[in-house]
């Protein structure tokens, strides 16, 4: 019987679980979380670990209770609801992932065209016949507060978005281990300068507290702001390759050491994620925040056009664009996955138990890269994925899902803890109802 002592096996499952969490939620969460200042961001601070830390664990539970060696969600939802629950829940799924995935897609775009217009331009000698051409596809519109919103015209904005786009679907051609590999080498370097960035920030954080939110404005954007917390924090993709193999590697002290292992997980995500928050929240004002989510780029790319030293000039979109593109790779491996489960499942519900997978997986890859082209053109609000698609069905599958299957599901029944499933089914509740209010 093995231990409980801590092994590099679980340092190795943190730091994955980490970087799953960490990618481009943290390029938007300051943008949506800072225009009431400090003093929210702290409270958020306080709620989200414990809703992070209970909700993921309650899933693993989920996952770990399933028969069999190699279960995931969905599967453990058919075993315990049945074939027609499982299919709406693999729905959700996908719709909790593949929002994202449009998301990035936006982020990808914007975060480019901002560096072409604000860092590239400027190096050109501004005689030259190419900075001519480059300066003269750029429009500029107003936005409604009638601030100036500087954009390519429409006929380049669509051939930027299907190179960058058919890019990242290249390099989904590749196999899922060297992307996989990648995007791990990625993840800590990029933790690491984003880290850095934080503590460069320290001296041109503002300590004015003269505005202050009253208590309902206080506490409506703690609310509203929960989305995209559970969005930023949320690392539900690789709970089922973790806790499966955690399972493995601990036949017996399994349900422990899981729980451990997030504990470590969520308190790393606490430090590094908010510190960053507070960091940024300190160093612009409520007008900038706005400023920001108008011009629809992530808050790298902000400071990349707000600050004259060359380093962050620089460096920001490019952290930015390394940031989206990791997240966007993982989180599509789970959409297109996702794809695959409805489409199998749809056609064994009506009558075809043997469903050609090469015609499925080449008609769905197509589907969903039409779909990502058409998204990022039209070029919604980022922050309005996260807030009315991806955080609410993320906080369905990660509080509600395995909240409630504790109460009906036999098995899972040993788990109940009516103070904290309470919290998480509530704070739940809270995150998919601000769809309603934003509406």
């Amino acid at each position: 019987m093995k231990s409980l002592k801590w092994t590099r096996f679980d340092t190795r499952w943190v730091l994955s679980l980490f970087g799953t969490a960490v990618g481009a939620g943290i390029l938007y969460l300051p943008i949506k979380a800072g225009v009431g200042g400090i003093f929210p961001v702290l409270v958020m601070a306080c709620v989200i670990f414990p809703m992070v830390f209970l909700s993921h664990r309650a899933l693993s539970c989920f996952v770990l209770q399933a028969s069999g060696d190699d279960q995931d969600i969905t599967c453990a939802a058919e075993e315990y609801f049945g074939r027609k629950i499982s299919l709406f829940i693999a729905v959700l799924y996908f719709f909790a992932i593949f929002p994202i995935c449009l998301a990035y897609c936006v982020g990808i775009t914007n975060t480019f065209e901002s560096f072409i217009y604000n860092q590239f331009l400027p190096l050109l000698n501004v005689d030259s016949v190419f900075a001519q051409w480059l300066s003269s596809i750029y429009q500029i519109n107003i936005d409604v507060n009638g601030k100036k919103i500087i954009a390519l015209s429409p006929f380049y904005r669509a051939i930027l978005v299907f190179v960058l786009v058919s890019i990242f679907m290249f390099i989904m051609l590749f196999s899922e281990e060297i992307i996989t590999k990648i995007c791990e080498w990625l993840v800590y370097p990029l933790c690491i300068i984003l880290f850095s960035f934080s503590l460069y920030l320290i001296p041109h954080w503002s300590f004015d507290f003269t505005t202050i939110p009253n208590t309902k404005e206080f506490l409506t954007i703690i609310w509203l702001t929960l989305p995209v917390l559970v969005f930023s924090f949320n690392h539900s993709p690789a709970i089922s390759t973790f806790s499966l193999n955690v399972k493995k590697e601990y036949a017996t002290i399994y349900e422990k050491k899981t729980s451990r292992i997030l504990l470590a997980t969520s308190s790393m995500l606490l430090v590094f994620v908010m510190f960053f928050v507070i960091s940024c929240v300190l160093s612009l004002s409520a007008e900038e925040f706005a400023d920001a989510r108008a011009q629809n780029i992530p808050i790298l790319s902000f400071f990349a056009n707000k600050f004259e030293n060359p380093w962050i000039v620089y460096s920001s979109p490019i952290i930015a664009f390394l940031a989206i593109s990791s997240s966007f790779f993982g989180h599509y491996f789970g959409a297109r996955e996702g794809a695959y489960g409805i489409v199998r499942k749809t056609c064994k519900l009506f009558g075809d138990k043997e469903p050609n997978l090469k015609l499925i997986r080449l008609i769905s890859g197509f589907v969903m890269y039409g779909v990502m082209l058409f998204v990022a053109f039209y070029n919604p609000s980022v922050l309005g994925f996260i807030e009315n698609l991806g955080g609410p069905i993320i906080a369905a599958i990660l509080f509600i899902m395995p909240i409630i299957s504790i109460y009906v599901v036999s098995k899972l029944k040993k788990f109940q803890n009516k103070f904290l499933d309470a919290f998480v089914f509530i704070a739940g509740i809270l995150t998919i109802v601000t769809v309603i209010y934003t509406f």
